[in-house]
């Protein structure tokens, strides 16, 4: 029995929303702070530790998505998702820190990163005509996760305590993955929508399907220049985003006067654009097409940030914050539709977890470089020029991802067309 695509699509959503909890880290920071004593660089170390082993993990077990099936890789996923967090509960209990940064940190990055590529390769091919709206619906999930569980996780802890909070995120979690996992099928070769029904709805934008440009396994993806250029161009855009999310309650404060409380609430509400970022963005590359999509990132972000290192006004630093957020989520949801039109789907899910080591890497670097360039220029100014050039860099990284897509498909067309 053929399943429905949107119930499909819906269980994505299930399995991001659950990993993208990781998002509402800070919130649990001080509390285990003021309980065990730990430092918040110790604290911390077990997200950077998470989002290392999401990179890690999303590329060396990115094969399980092709060859058990995504079904499996879910469950998995859900597995070792659900007992990192629980055991991080047992971890607080025996007040243990190296076990917390293995139960949190290497055994909950581990079902982040297999649980990340999991829906998304997926739902690339039950929405061929939309693989970008596909995958940003999936991704949407992770950015607006940290808005559902971070006053949940608040409230938890206030009534329940630690210890108990993380046995029940980590059981919630469980539950939510593993059923959503259970549904995950990824349809028959060949498969194609019921068209004719569809045609005749009505739509705003005609959106022609692009033939995809090879159909190469991940090894042969790792040969090709632009598997490099679009790594490139994934970890300038997480490295800056993740960067700024990471100061931005202080950076509000000092350099745009806002108080203690509005810099909270704009980082609240981060979160928001965060999401809308991801569904609006990866929609709107179905229509526009992705390697332009990828340049308008960058050249709006140029801008935003040299008007960010101006700005001292605490209406429009939250504005230019948003419009950086919406890029950052864009480029997140924007990836997997961008591989799939490069590499096709045969092994569109290692294609990916390779990818994403890009943002293993940014995790680390992008703190290391705000915290470095403002020690050594004593303001963010000199950071948010520094992140201005970065994307001045990758917007230049796009024009030759997109000149050596032209190369390869003119090629590809005179082979066809027996000019070679």
């Amino acid at each position: 029995m053929q399943k429905n695509r949107w119930l499909i699509a819906a269980s994505a959503v299930g399995i991001h929303i659950s990993i993208g909890s990781v998002y509402a880290y800070s919130v649990m920071t001080n509390p285990i702070n003021e309980l065990l004593g730990w430092s918040k660089s110790d604290v911390t170390t077990a997200f950077s530790v998470a989002i290392l082993f999401l990179g890690l993990s999303a590329a060396f077990l990115g094969f399980l998505v092709e060859s058990k099936g995504p079904k499996w890789s879910g469950r998995f996923a859900a597995l070792c998702y659900g007992i990192g967090i629980c055991g991080s509960g047992l971890a607080i209990q025996m007040a243990s820190l190296p076990l917390f940064i293995f139960f949190y940190g290497a055994l909950g990055g581990i079902g982040l990163g297999v649980g990340y590529i999991t829906p998304v390769s997926t739902l690339v091919k039950w929405f061929p005509h939309r693989r970008g709206m596909a995958t940003g619906m999936a991704i949407m999930g992770f950015g607006f996760a940290s808005l559902i569980f971070g006053p949940l996780m608040a409230y938890l802890f206030e009534n329940t305590g630690l210890p108990g909070t993380f046995y029940m995120l980590g059981a919630l979690y469980f539950i939510i993955m593993f059923g959503s996992a259970s549904y995950l099928e990824a349809p028959q070769e060949g498969w194609l929508p019921d068209t004719p029904a569809e045609k005749k709805k009505k739509a705003l934008f005609a959106v022609k399907k692009v033939e995809d440009l090879a159909q190469l396994t991940a090894k042969e993806a790792l040969f090709t220049l632009r598997f490099y250029y679009m790594w490139m161009m994934l970890f300038i855009n997480v490295s800056c985003g993740i960067a700024l999310i990471s100061v931005a309650s202080p950076m509000a404060q000092e350099v745009a006067g806002m108080t203690a409380f509005e810099a909270a609430s704009m980082v609240g509400l981060m979160g928001l654009f965060n999401g809308v970022g991801r569904i609006g963005w990866a929609s709107f590359s179905d229509i526009i097409g992705r390697p332009f999509t990828y340049s308008l990132f960058f050249i709006i972000q140029i801008i935003v940030f040299m008007l960010l290192a101006q700005t001292t006004s605490s209406v429009l630093f939250p504005v230019l914050v948003f419009i950086i957020l919406l890029c950052y989520g864009g480029g997140f949801a924007t990836v997997p539709a961008y591989l799939g039109d490069m590499f096709g789907v045969k092994e569109l899910g290692a294609v990916h977890g390779y990818t994403l080591t890009a943002w293993a890497a940014a995790g680390l670097a992008g703190p290391q470089i705000v915290s470095r360039v403002r020690e050594a220029t004593g303001n963010y100014s000199g950071t948010l020029y520094f992140f201005s050039g970065m994307f001045a860099i990758a917007l230049l990284v796009s024009v030759l991802a997109k000149m050596n897509i032209e190369k390869v498909r003119k090629m590809k067309n005179n082979e066809e067309n027996g000019l070679i």
